[in-house]
């Protein structure tokens, strides 16, 4: 087992020195060090990972002793320990490809983290994810029907506050989520979406693409904001494309960078390898 500390803060001589020394005090053998220094933000950014064993502090005890060194630093940090399995919730529409690769991925414990329920305004793929004994629900939202959205997010947060969820994944869902939501939810949560915007919206993105006779399609996957599409990016990908391509070998490919993009943001997400600063992230992969 091993103990990370996500840690940002202005950036200043000795910022490593003084985490590191500090961890050396209390027996860590460090396994892990990753530090930035964004000259631009003046800002400095840290990941460190020890074996648990042979370091002299718990959790609690490590807060109290920590707490005064980031304070001096006016650091913003925080610690979480590898053997916790952190609760996830799923939101998927009718597609659902990023499901299928995600629920895979978390059943042989490749993503560390457990899946507490999925959720889904359209009943395609209630069958596959009981399959994976776990608990579907079925949500009214549809485009347009405020009453209904309003009802399924209710659904959501209900289910999230049950069942304790630290990471809501939307693969594939079709519906905007209020700021209401996201605020009560108190879970980041993590979208997946072609990387064609602003240029090419709607439903049929890969189509108007092809139309466009468009060389590179790619995915992001970023934090969801108040601000639609507008979050943080945690990753992209991209592949190419060729006028021998058709509209469903652009769907095609779209669809296998969707899932590798997405998995890839959630498992960096659970491996605590993401720091949010403003609007951007720093990550250490």
């Amino acid at each position: 087992m091993t103990a990370i500390l996500l840690s940002s803060c202005p950036d200043a001589k000795g910022v490593v020195a003084r985490v590191t020394g500090f961890l050396h005090t209390y027996g860590a053998n460090l396994i892990h060090a990753d530090h930035h220094a964004d000259l631009a933000e003046k800002a400095s950014f840290l990941r460190l990972e020890w074996e648990v064993e042979g370091f002299s502090l718990d959790a609690e005890s490590f807060r109290a002793a920590f707490s005064p060194i980031a304070a001096s630093m006016e650091m913003t940090w925080s610690l979480h320990f590898s053997s916790h399995k952190p609760k996830v919730g799923i939101l998927v529409s009718r597609q659902d490809h990023c499901l299928v690769d995600l629920l895979h991925r978390f059943s042989i414990q490749e993503l560390s983290g457990t899946v507490c329920f999925v959720a889904g305004n359209h009943p395609d793929a209630k069958p596959m994810v009981e399959h994976y004994g776990i608990p579907w629900y079925d949500l009214a939202a549809k485009a347009g029907d405020e009453s209904a959205k309003a009802e399924s997010e209710s659904v959501v947060l209900e289910k999230i506050r049950h069942e304790g969820v630290e990471l809501i994944v939307l693969a594939r869902y079709m519906q905007v989520l209020s700021g209401g939501f996201l605020t009560e939810s108190a879970a980041p949560v993590i979208n997946i979406h072609h990387s064609f915007l602003p240029a090419f919206k709607g439903g049929r993105p890969y189509h108007q693409a092809w139309e466009r006779g468009v060389k590179i399609i790619g995915a992001t996957a970023h934090y969801v904001t108040q601000d639609l599409d507008e979050g943080p990016i945690i990753g992209q990908d991209v592949v190419r494309v060729s006028h021998s391509d058709t509209v469903e070998d652009l769907v095609r490919k779209g669809r296998d960078l969707e899932k590798l993009v997405i998995s890839r943001a959630v498992r960096l997400h659970l491996s605590h390898r993401i720091i949010r600063h403003r609007n951007r992230t720093v990550v250490f992969d």
